[in-house]
């Protein structure tokens, strides 16, 4: 066995192969750029090393540089985790040349499966089933044209050397293909250096479904069978799950030998991934079943095919990579209930999935299910990688209990400042249709406005919050407000005190009538409610627990459903000198001001645009939460500002 290996990724995927790592008894070495200083994978690995800026071009995807850490640490071996330099053969012959060893296939294998147009011929040689198309070399426009007519509308334009969507157009009949085919084409050139393309037929019904194989360096090579990836939002997967929902005893043994023919076809070494596209129309059938593409690397949704299984896929790639054979032969290794996978995303989904960067300073995931999380509490969530932050896996001996096991995981998920996707993960879940395996990879563009349209607080995240300030208002009063009877507890004012709040510029208006030992009592509207403190962060409200994180001295951060909810006390700080009361617009994250519409003194309204910040290529507006009069600006256009930053304070214009 391979007695150190260096870890040629971060996050996720770092921390991940440092778990196996350790219970196999070898040394890890991580790499980390400047922006990672910090990270959890640098934190838990044996040892680690300074690459280079932030900038994954001038760190993570220089070679030469990782070879020289490796080196430097004495480490035997580079395991690439998945993305960055994984799939690069040039790469991978030079930590060969090197004297290291390569935790992955070997470099023939990576040119092979690199070109789509290429590695599609080769599947065909082999008995692998392929997409009806084109895959010539003529790249002539009006060649390319026929060609589509021939295949029939729709049809799919693809980058030869593309991935992630990239160069990928959908045309549906003649007069728009010239328009499609010169924008893929610009497109493949930017992200590739290469504007080749290839033409399929366009599946109306399609699934992504995948098989786990495996090879060793003895002539063996396995399955681990399929992977149904077919949630996904703008061609990157979010839910995938083992087996594919569907999927007869018939189908999966010729799908999956076929994956194993993709193999043995490159001679193919370590973990691989074949991705197949399907035409779900009418149902899963071998015949509707084609070859796309092949990832030669560990796939982001491993874990799913881990609970399935029981294997380690890590452990697995570790003693290949050392010479030694595969641990099991097909027939030893059998499915074992259903996994789901969710991927945890610093994004905001309600505002068209707009990336989202910032301190984890509340950042809790649940113990119910398995997490391979990326970060931990406290750390940085960076504009320089991969907005994921942590995968939640489920597994159970039925497709639907996995299923609610995952959206209930989901639901638990608190997550601030940074926003999240937990929310939009959950209600994905417990969809109808997903719950019946009605899936398709249009699933979420097909509900898209009521998927993404963003949560509001209900009843129970509203008192949660109220009684959240009522316990810091009262704290100089008491020691514990919460273990005295009403008569040490008024609010400064007499039992009945009212209590405004805001959400998002939107008043919440609440009395309190009582308070006394863990209990508190109060009205909203006309209806009355009760709480009860259970903790320092938590409240159950009418049978529900809400879990509440204070912010700022004027905020309070109610969770539910996996959304956050911030509610600001109504000018609870108005004489704080950092200006935290409400109606402070603050920078959402790290940017250049391009633009103030306002001066002290002004009038606004709800909505109106205040400030506008430039971050991460885009503009972000930063708007009125309620109508009010401007009582300071802070920025001027030309700043560089930090994240968190004053730039605009209102008063209630009441």
């Amino acid at each position: 066995m391979i007695r150190s290996v260096l870890i040629a990724n971060r996050g996720e995927i770092a921390r991940r192969i440092v778990r196996t790592a350790r219970r196999l008894g070898v040394a890890t070495v991580a790499v980390y750029s400047e922006a990672d200083a910090g990270a959890a994978h640098v934190r838990e690995a044996d040892d680690a090393i300074a690459i280079g800026p932030a900038p994954a071009r001038d760190s993570y995807l220089r070679g030469e540089t990782i070879i020289a850490a490796a080196r430097q640490a004495g480490a035997e071996a580079i395991h690439p985790g998945y993305g960055f330099l994984s799939e690069n053969a040039a790469f991978a012959e030079q930590v060969i040349a090197e004297g290291l060893v390569w935790v992955g296939p070997p470099s023939a294998a990576i040119r092979a499966m690199g070109l789509k147009d290429a590695a599609k011929r080769l599947m065909a040689e082999a008995g692998v089933p392929v997409t009806p198309g084109y895959l010539g070399e003529d790249q002539d426009s009006a060649r390319l044209a026929d060609e589509a007519a021939a295949i029939g509308w729709p049809v799919l334009i693809k980058a030869v050397a593309g991935g992630g969507g990239k160069g990928m157009r959908k045309v549906e009949g003649a007069a728009g293909f010239a328009e499609a085919l010169a924008s893929a084409k610009r497109e493949a050139v930017s992200a590739f250096g290469d504007d080749r393309v290839l033409l399929e037929k366009f599946v109306t019904r399609p699934r992504h479904i995948e098989v786990q194989v495996f090879a060793d360096s003895h002539g063996a090579a396995v399955h681990l069978f399929e992977r149904d990836c077919s949630i996904q939002r703008r061609h990157q997967k979010i839910i995938e799950e083992a087996p594919a929902p569907g999927m007869d005893e018939a189908t999966r043994q010729d799908l999956c030998a076929a994956a194993v023919r993709a193999a043995r076809a490159v001679d193919y070494r370590g973990a691989g991934t074949v991705e197949f596209i399907a035409d779900a129309s009418e149902g899963l059938r071998p015949d509707r079943i084609w070859f796309m593409e092949m990832n030669t690397r560990l796939q982001v949704e491993h874990p799913v095919t881990e609970a399935i299984t029981g294997l380690d896929l890590v452990e697995w790639q570790l003693i290949v990579a050392s010479g030694g054979a595969l641990p099991l032969t097909q027939e030893e290794i059998a499915i074992h209930g259903h996994a789901m996978e969710a991927r945890l995303y610093a994004e905001d989904p309600a505002n068209g999935f707009l990336p989202s960067v910032g301190a984890l300073t509340t950042f809790h995931l649940p113990a119910r299910v398995r997490v391979d999380a990326a970060a931990g509490q406290g750390d940085m969530v960076s504009p320089y990688y991969d907005p994921m932050l942590a995968k939640l896996i489920s597994h159970a001996p039925t497709r639907q209990a996995a299923a609610t096991a995952l959206a209930d995981a989901c639901a638990e998920v608190r997550v601030w400042p940074v926003k999240t996707n937990a929310w939009l993960l959950s209600r994905c879940l417990r969809d109808e249709d997903f719950s019946a395996g009605d899936v398709d990879t249009g699933f979420i563009d097909a509900r898209l406005e009521s998927l993404t349209s963003r949560p509001t607080p209900d009843r129970q995240a509203k008192v949660a919050a109220a009684a959240a300030f009522a316990v810091d208002r009262a704290s100089g009063v008491t020691p514990d407000p919460w273990k005295q009877g009403l008569g040490g507890f008024r609010l400064n004012q007499p039992p009945g005190a009212p209590m405004r709040l805001y959400f998002e510029g939107e008043a919440v208006d609440i009395i309190i009538t009582g308070l006394g030992g863990e209990q508190m009592t109060g009205r909203m509207g006309e209806e009355m409610f009760a709480a009860t403190r259970l903790g320092e962060t938590e409240f159950a409200v009418e049978g529900e627990t809400v879990s509440v994180a204070g912010g700022e001295r004027s905020e309070k951060v109610a969770f539910r459903q996996g959304a956050a909810f911030s509610f600001q006390r109504a000018h609870a700080a108005a004489t704080d000198a950092a200006g935290t009361a409400d109606g402070a617009l603050r920078t959402p994250m790290p940017g250049r001001i391009v633009g103030v519409e306002a001066k002290v003194g002004d009038r606004v309204k709800t909505d109106q645009v205040l400030v506008t910040l430039e971050a991460m290529k885009m503009e972000h507006a930063l708007k009125a939460p309620f109508d009010g009069v401007v009582m300071e600006v802070c920025v001027s256009e030309g700043d560089q500002v930090a994240e968190g930053i004053l730039a605009i304070r209102l008063e209630d214009a009441d």
